[in-house]
């Protein structure tokens, strides 16, 4: 990682941890390492989610929203288009042709029972 990379990659952890989200966190970013892009953040920032140290739940979560919202942004998407799930929605559409090709291949698919025995490997194939 570089050093300017990294420079943001710690501040942007620094201010997860100190319990910062969203926009107090990347103006944490910002005024820890004024000339960042957007685009270095969200860097630093799936660096730090994939980092294996970094295991506290609320830190990875406050990373993981800072990156999505500024990705995002950077791509000129609202947060107003954002789809958002709502429980209350109705369900997409589904053509029946479409219902009638998944039935018709859910069906080829051979049942699994939890007692059968799966067939053995054969030797030949390596």
């Amino acid at each position: 990682m570089g050093k300017k990379l990294n420079k943001v990659y710690e501040a942007l952890v620094s201010g997860a941890a100190d319990g910062l989200t969203g926009k107090e966190l990347y103006a944490h970013v910002v005024d820890e390492c004024p000339k960042t892009s957007s685009k270095r953040i969200v860097k630093a920032s799936l660096f730090a989610l994939s980092d294996p140290d970094i295991k506290e739940r609320g830190l990875l979560e406050a990373i993981y929203a800072l990156a999505i919202d500024y990705r995002l942004s950077s791509l000129g998407v609202d947060e107003e288009t954002q789809e958002t799930d709502d429980e209350n929605s109705p369900a997409p559409f589904v053509s029946q042709e479409l219902r009638n090709r998944l039935e018709s291949t859910v069906s080829i698919i051979p049942a699994i029972r939890e007692d059968a025995t799966l067939p053995e490997p054969s030797k030949g194939i390596h």
